[in-house]
């Protein structure tokens, strides 16, 4: 039995999965601040329960999604050897960012694109795209024992892990669970992202 009662999430999760992505991610300083702007409050959670969506949809496709039992946090992970999206999500993604953030596509695509630049290629891995937790659960240890429970399974397989942090308050949370510093790279006009790697147990 895992520490969280943690379980493969379902299409029945994807609605809840991406609210608390928005509510976990809204004073985020690159999901939140960076990528809405003066958009604050509610208006920000329900833009980002629908900036996310995309992502959460995608991860449904190859089982990338994580819940625990009580649904408090949530993970999305893109197994090696997998595209994180298809074309059709990919599209999805397009049509969101023109209803969501209209304006400000640009930016974010030169932003995915040096997400994509700074990704290791060269050995298979996990990649632990995103982790939130709900604020009403916040202190309880829930995402840092989801993310061990999927730990455990990529250790059984003896393979590495990688994830960026987009926020600094977490570096060493990610640094206790065998993440180490790789690198950092900036945003247009934007904060910056350090990136972290766990190699193969």
């Amino acid at each position: 039995m895992s520490r969280t009662g943690m379980r493969v999430g379902t299409a029945g999760d994807a609605d809840h999965v991406a609210q608390v992505l928005a509510l976990a991610f809204a004073g985020d300083p690159v999901w939140g601040d960076w990528t809405f702007g003066p958009v604050t409050g509610a208006q920000r959670v329900a833009a980002g329960t629908r900036y996310w969506r995309p992502y959460v949809d995608a991860a449904l496709k190859y089982d990338g999604i994580r819940v625990t039992g009580d649904d408090g946090a949530v993970a999305l992970w893109v197994p090696p050897g997998v595209a994180e999206m298809d074309h059709d999500d990919e599209t999805a993604l397009e049509r969101m960012l023109a209803e969501v953030v209209p304006g400000r596509e640009d930016d974010l695509h030169e932003a995915y694109r040096r997400f994509e630049d700074s990704h290791p290629h060269g050995e298979p891995h996990w990649y632990l795209s995103l982790l939130a937790t709900h604020p009403d659960h916040r202190g309880r240890g829930l995402g840092v024992a989801l993310v061990q429970d999927q730990l455990d399974e990529v250790d059984a397989a003896h393979l590495p892990a990688y994830l960026e942090s987009t926020n600094d308050v977490n570096l060493a949370r990610y640094g206790r669970l065998g993440f180490e510093r790789r690198g950092t790279f900036g945003l247009p006009d934007g904060p910056t992202v350090t990136t972290m790697w766990r190699p193969a147990r």
